[in-house]
């Protein structure tokens, strides 16, 4: 940041006066609460959430420090903007991978290689002939995803040597659809939040509080079926569904330094 556009001193100390007053807010509104779903205590939470996190922006930008506070995000989407009746949708969709097998990855490249001698190899793979695709990862990986659909490869990707990893889903909403190849070259750069009619998150991190749930819940001694994990998502549902949990929005964190 330049000199120009540093905040004061007088801001920061401004800031953590909000910060004050915040938590004098949210402390109040929890002993007074009427219940477990208090709106009020709701309205204090992201108050002080919005307050802290205004004073740690400033504090770094000033001083290049920071708060040992992590501020959580509320779980929820930005409120809708869009068009009241959409005529036009864009579905986004990201699914990461690990390669945790890559003979089982480049054996089956192989296979779909040696029944279409005509394949092409993947732009990049230069000197690496149709024949021999099974022995580079990067041609592999081209051949499984230029042969099988997205859908395909997530309800086999353990065939192929692949680790489900975290996916999201967003649902957008347009006025217009969009022209023939406007937006091929950078898919994701208009996105926009307060266009998405729903979202559905899929991540280890909801397996990981779900486990630590399961942990506190011994008392009544019944066995747990790993397998029937109801964060789990069936790869085998219709190609063209969403995942079947949706959060509204992922859990967003403080930015790190």
């Amino acid at each position: 940041m330049s000199d120009a556009a540093q905040p004061s001193a007088a801001e920061v100390r401004a800031a953590a006066e909000a910060v004050k007053t915040a938590l004098d807010r949210h402390l109040d509104a929890v002993e007074r609460r009427s219940g477990e779903d208090d709106p009020a205590v709701y309205a204090a939470f992201n108050e002080l959430a919005a307050t802290a996190e205004a004073y740690d922006e400033l504090l770094y930008d000033t001083y290049d420090e920071v708060t040992p506070f992590e501020i959580p995000g509320d779980g929820t989407l930005p409120a809708y903007a869009g068009p009241e009746e959409p005529s036009a949708l864009s579905v986004l969709i990201r699914r990461d991978y690990a390669v945790v097998e890559p003979q089982r990855l480049l054996a089956q490249a192989q296979r779909v290689a040696d029944l279409d001698p005509d394949l092409d190899t993947p732009p990049g793979t230069a000197g690496v002939a149709v024949g021999n695709v099974g022995g580079s990862v990067h041609a592999a990986l081209g051949v499984i995803f230029g042969e099988y659909e997205p859908d395909e490869i997530a309800s086999r990707h353990k065939e192929f040597g692949l680790e489900e990893g975290d996916s999201t889903l967003w649902v957008t909403a347009a006025e217009d659809p969009a022209e023939p190849g406007e937006w091929l070259s950078a898919p994701f750069d208009q996105a926009d939040p307060h266009r998405v009619i729903c979202r559905f998150d899929v991540s280890a991190v909801f397996d990981e509080e779900q486990d630590l749930d399961d942990d506190g819940d011994d008392d009544d001694g019944d066995d747990v079926d790993d397998g029937d994990d109801v964060l789990d998502v069936d790869a085998d549902d219709d190609a063209d569904a969403a995942p079947e949990r949706g959060s509204g929005g992922a859990p967003t964190s403080s930015p790190g330094r």
